[in-house]
């Protein structure tokens, strides 16, 4: 018989909460299995983000194998974007692996997962689904069972927003929903692998870390607001405690994130800076510009542009290259030199008071052992992505205390969490160093098969 294997994601969830104890006590039944559990420092892929990293770990292979850099890409010789869904992830999942060796698979909430895709059990897409009016769970049924159980299912709520008495509300009404989901599926249905990932500790942390944290450099004290991570892992907690309780007494739970989280000291405007630099020409004046205006292909002086990038967690960079783009410039027998003066251009960019910054700038070549899909020129993270790129233009400065896509108080961070506790003591417990995120896949099937 495989081993029952439960995984609890917790989207963005930093090893300082989880394993130092950064969490203010909240984490009391979730920290005892961690205690005695098989405890990594998970580090993330490039770029560190929830789109691609969730698949990255279920299917064992890089951004690059997979052709996946984040939730939006861009065809070459187009200035617009198109969004990632499941029918660009072309490797074998860990449970459709795990399906075809006759185990009954569950799935909520990995990203992305929607359009559902077939399974041997069942699936309920993730938060990039349009809304609960598209098809969303396999089977295709399954969804008139969980509606009439908990409602209709909430995949995201707006957390980018000045409104955060409504964006609590939203948040531990969606967690809620979830939680009732999943315990319905987990405690009625037959399973020997569940994998759950709860978007709304990213959401929370995102909308609700500079009350939290206080070492960031916005810190705020608030009655109501510095409470609201608190609670949302106490309910995780309180929750997990009385679902294990009612799962088989063998069960191996996994406890893993898909990449930290830590405070976002400011954003920098990339596009503003590469128009400073003479990489990108506009056809308009930047000063008589409103502050925070997108740029659009119709701004832009093709002839003398050199490059442009999207902003983001991280920051991608395109060259405007002839023969591949629409209006491109750069002749393919400069283009070596041009990433590469570009790439020694923004490991230059120091900080507002002129303090260095510890920045980096890949080509996909450089980091992954296959480069697959539409890849960018350069990847970018300014110091250490504790600044964020903001891809608009028109500021005063292009160094920016807040986010440009509405409030946002922290940014992504390379480290995440892996603790598998086993109540039979098989696997062994205790620090087991780092592993990288790709490799969480392996580990985990070996572990589900352990007893065939």
């Amino acid at each position: 018989m495989p081993r029952r294997v439960f995984v609890l994601g917790l989207d963005s969830m930093p090893p300082s909460v989880l394993y130092d104890g950064g969490d203010v006590g909240a984490f009391e039944y979730l920290r005892g299995l961690v205690e005695e559990a098989q405890r990594y420092r998970m580090r993330s892929c490039h770029p560190p983000i929830t789109v691609p990293a969730w698949m990255v770990m279920f299917t064992g292979r890089t951004p690059g194998e997979l052709g996946i850099y984040g939730f939006r890409h861009r065809r070459p010789g187009e200035f617009g974007y198109y969004i990632v869904n499941s029918g660009y992830i072309r490797y074998p999942t860990l449970w459709e692996s795990l399906g075809r060796r006759g185990l009954r698979v569950g799935v909520y909430g990995v990203p992305p997962t929607y359009p559902p895709k077939p399974v041997h059990g069942f699936l309920v897409t993730d938060f990039t689904t349009p809304g609960p009016d598209k098809p969303y769970t396999f089977p295709p049924w399954l969804r008139r069972e969980l509606e009439r159980t908990t409602g209709p299912t909430i995949f995201d709520i707006v957390y980018r927003s000045h409104d955060k008495d409504r964006v609590a509300r939203e948040l531990f009404h969606m967690l809620e929903n979830h939680q009732r989901q999943v315990e319905y599926l987990a405690t009625r249905k037959n399973w020997d692998f569940f994998a759950y990932v709860e978007i709304a500790v990213d959401r929370a942390h995102h909308a609700f870390w500079k009350y939290f944290d206080q070492s960031h450099p916005r810190y705020e004290e608030h009655p109501e607001y510095s409470r609201v991570i608190p609670e949302l892992y106490r309910r995780i907690d309180k929750w997990f405690e009385k679902l294990h309780k009612q799962l088989p007494r063998d069960t191996v739970v996994v406890i893993v994130s898909d990449h930290g989280i830590k405070s976002m000291k400011g954003a920098f405007a990339i596009n503003q800076w590469l128009a400073e630099q003479g990489y990108l020409k506009l056809k308009v004046d930047l000063s008589g510009l409103k502050p925070g205006t997108d740029l659009r292909e119709d701004m832009i002086d093709w002839g003398g542009t050199i490059a442009w990038a999207w902003g983001g967690y991280y920051s991608r960079l395109f060259i405007n290259l002839k023969g591949r783009e629409k209006h491109g410039t750069v002749e393919p027998k400069y283009y070596e030199e041009t990433v590469k003066q570009i790439k020694k251009d923004i490991e230059k960019i120091r900080g507002p008071n002129g303090e260095s910054w510890q920045n980096m700038a890949y080509r996909p070549e450089e980091l992954y052992p296959e480069v697959n899909g539409d890849a960018p020129d350069l990847m970018v993270y300014l110091d250490d992505l504790w600044w964020r790129p903001a891809g608009t233009i028109g500021w005063p400065s292009p160094y920016l205390e807040e986010n440009d896509r509405g409030p946002d108080d922290a940014v992504h961070d390379w480290f995440g969490v892996y603790a598998v506790y086993d109540p039979e003591g098989t696997i062994g417990k205790g620090d087991q160093g780092e592993i990288q995120i790709h490799e969480i896949r392996r580990h985990l099937e070996e572990i589900v098969l352990s007893r065939q």
